[in-house]
């Protein structure tokens, strides 16, 4: 009985990790991924303006 209280956590990790990768490649796309990349898009635009130009002069 020992080796079913051993072998236990290791199969419940695996079967919750595998529960989070499918969630997780699940939610990837679908419809709401065009609002995400714009939301991404828009973020990146604002640190493009945050930045200072940069001189290629040095």
């Amino acid at each position: 009985m020992d080796y079913v209280s051993a072998l236990l956590p290791p199969f419940v990790m695996a079967a919750l990790f595998i529960a989070v990768i499918r969630v997780i490649v699940k939610t990837q796309g679908g419809p709401n991924k065009a609002k995400e990349d714009a939301a991404v898009d828009a973020a990146l635009a604002r640190a493009d303006r945050a930045r200072p130009a940069s001189d290629g002069d040095r």
